[in-house]
């Protein structure tokens, strides 16, 4: 009996020292592998602000593509138990490699939501992933991203050539309806002299809305288009600010001039930036921050926070934290300041061809035990998983 109990309390120790130490679990025994076995293709997961997992944890969602560039490819799912795929979509054209398709889970891992360029004409699609029926939801859209387990979609003009349409707009799986979430015009209203000075006078945009964990509020970038039809360019657009915008009030929350790789804190309340700089959404502007103390600043981040708020993973050229000149990283730190794991640095010089580099953009799976990334140290981009003890 004493010696169960001696188990017992050993085994709460060691549970109140993870509890206390939520670095620990990523500093020791962390596996590093692709996610595919497939060679000869690139392999790419979107963006850090969303987890290519799905909400089930059974399938990773990625992009495909054995073009040098990465520009066209397929949107496929991989089984993790069996490393099987599935193509849910080919043919997919895309702006970039640095995002691809900004493909994603939605409405609980049922569907899969992208958006393609076809004929030069820009449409968002959804596909149901167990019928791998597909349903083109907008045209002339581009997709922001939304919450796995949501059923909300944010959607944009293109924010090189908007024309008339420049709100910030959002399809729901429920029901199949697309709806104006926030005109434009109110932001101009809000910020009018803000806006005439950055962007010298030229209308602007909605750009890349990402929904709040908990689907009420949004925030986005502002764009001002140069016109035409060439989006493989820097000069396409002007883009800068970040707007918080609150879905159910219909009220501006929070508004910075400046643009820093944002992404949702899990309360769905505060912003996290690189710089690794916290925002409070509900203190409004001027905005102010707090910033974690003694973690090493990577340039180049593109920071997200662990799905209960523990932890912080970016990547950024990662010679601050231990690794070598001109390699890139990924680190892990802790929300509280002062502690931090670099697990893994490597070449990213390589990899997809792309007028617009691919970075890693880490993201946590939705249990918190395994992080997505991109690696760039060959000829083909390939996503990489971490995943601890």
């Amino acid at each position: 009996m004493s010696r169960l109990l001696c188990l017992a309390a050993l085994f709460a120790s060691a549970l109140h020292a993870q509890e206390i130490d939520p670095v620990a679990p990523w500093s020791k025994e962390v596996s590093i592998q692709p996610v595919s076995r497939v060679e000869g293709r690139h392999s790419i997961h979107t963006y850090y602000v969303t987890n290519p997992e799905s909400p089930d944890g059974r399938h990773v969602l990625f992009f495909t593509s054995t073009h040098p560039a990465g520009y066209v490819g397929e949107v496929r799912i991989l089984e993790r138990a069996t490393g099987k795929e599935t193509v849910l979509a080919e043919n997919v054209h895309t702006e970039d490699a640095h995002r691809t398709a900004c493909q994603q889970w939605l409405a609980g891992g049922r569907l899969v939501a992208f958006h393609e360029v076809v004929e030069k004409k820009w449409r968002v699609v959804v596909v149901d992933v167990a019928t791998k029926e597909r349903k083109i939801v907008a045209e002339d859209r581009q997709v922001g991203f939304g919450h796995p387990t949501g059923d909300l979609l944010p959607m944009y003009s293109c924010h090189w050539n908007p024309g008339p349409n420049r709100d910030l707009y959002v399809w729901d799986a429920k029901t199949g309806e697309t709806r104006v979430a926030l005109k434009i015009a109110a932001v101009e209203a809000q910020h009018g002299e803000w806006l005439q000075k950055e962007f010298s006078g030229k209308p602007t945009s909605v750009f890349f809305p990402v929904l709040s964990p908990d689907l009420k509020r949004a925030f986005f970038k502002i764009a001002a288009g140069n016109g035409g039809d060439d989006y493989m360019s820097k000069n396409a657009s002007h883009r800068q600010g970040c707007v918080c915008f609150d879905l159910e009030t219909a009220q501006m929350k929070w508004f910075r001039q400046q643009w820093g790789h944002p992404a949702w804190h899990p309360d769905s309340r505060h912003i996290f930036e690189m710089g690794n700089i916290m925002f409070d959404t509900d203190i409004g502007s001027p905005a102010r921050y707090t910033k974690l103390k003694d973690v090493p600043n990577l340039r180049g981040s593109h920071p997200s926070v662990s799905p209960d708020g523990l932890l912080m993973v970016t990547d950024g050229y990662s010679e601050a934290a231990g690794g070598k000149p001109k390699e890139w990283g990924i680190m892990v730190a802790d929300m509280r300041g002062g502690k931090w794991v670099l697990l893994h640095s490597f070449d990213q010089s390589q990899g997809a061809k792309s007028w617009r580099r691919n970075d890693p953009h880490p993201a946590f799976s939705a249990d918190g035990r395994r992080i997505y990334y991109n690696v760039s140290d060959g000829p083909w981009t390939r996503l990489m998983v971490a995943e601890r003890k």
